[in-house]
């Protein structure tokens, strides 16, 4: 049984029964539906921390939908698990997928920023400086490709970027 028949709570239920009229009335294609339901029910399991169930339906959904930008969405979504059970290097390929096939998704270019400024702290607290400064180098260069995109967004990021001098704009909103 799909996820999205499994919800017992009236929020989910609303939004599935929704979600299910919208998409009986767009005019696409079989294929794109069925994609749009894997990626429903990878959402939903994730919103539950049922990753391994989240990454098969998110799996599915990539092997169906042909749209690039959904596409990169689903490798988003697949990059935040990944990131969030510790596996860095595959959450950073998972992201820099979504960044070619969406060049303008912000939040994968901070989440990849964080990662790297995150390794540069380990680094430094284990007394590499050296390897330190160039995670700290990574992290600055998604973190301004970022803002450019979305000048009101990551301000945190803005004010490290200032602080350690890393920053070539002057003004970023």
């Amino acid at each position: 049984m799909p996820r999205t028949q499994r919800n017992d709570n009236f929020v989910d239920k609303t939004f599935t029964v929704m979600a299910d009229i919208i998409l009986k009335a767009l005019p696409t294609n079989k294929k794109a539906k069925e994609a749009f339901a894997y990626y429903r029910d990878g959402m939903s399991a994730q919103g539950d921390g049922e990753y391994a169930e989240a990454l098969e339906n998110y799996e599915e959904a990539l092997t169906l939908e042909e749209d690039p930008n959904d596409r990169s969405y689903i490798l988003y979504n697949m990059g935040l698990i990944y990131a969030s059970n510790g596996d860095i290097d595959k959450a950073i390929e998972l992201y820099t997928e979504s960044i070619e096939l969406n060049p303008r998704m912000p939040q994968a270019l901070n989440n990849i920023a964080v990662i790297y400024h995150y390794e540069g702290e380990k680094a430094k607290e284990s007394g590499d400086i050296e390897k330190a400064e160039s995670y700290y180098d990574k992290a600055a260069e998604y973190w301004k490709q970022a803002i450019r995109i979305a000048p009101n967004n990551y301000m945190e990021a803005q004010n490290w970027l200032k602080i350690t001098g890393r920053s070539e704009m002057d003004v970023f909103f």
